[in-house]
């Protein structure tokens, strides 16, 4: 699995937690609508760390605690 999927995942797993769209985070999150579906379709595959902590606030989290998780933590850079 890609770095860019990893947090696309983490995305659409809190979204789906919550019953939110994608529409809808993006406006919660005060993120252009087409930012965050080229994040979501893997065409932006390193957003930038203001857009990810807009995110993370939107689900009511600290950047730190939207990065917590396991396949971000297992996840290794070698080779890159």
């Amino acid at each position: 699995m890609e770095y860019s999927d990893i947090y696309v995942k983490r995305i659409r797993s809190l979204c789906d937690a919550r019953g939110i769209s994608i529409n809808k985070l993006a406006g919660m999150s005060d993120v252009k609508q087409s930012t965050l579906d080229n994040i979501m379709r893997g065409i932006t595959k390193n957003p930038g760390v203001k857009t990810i902590h807009k995110i993370a606030l939107a689900f009511s989290m600290t950047l730190a605690e939207f990065l917590d998780f396991e396949e971000l933590n297992a996840y290794s850079f070698d080779g890159d």
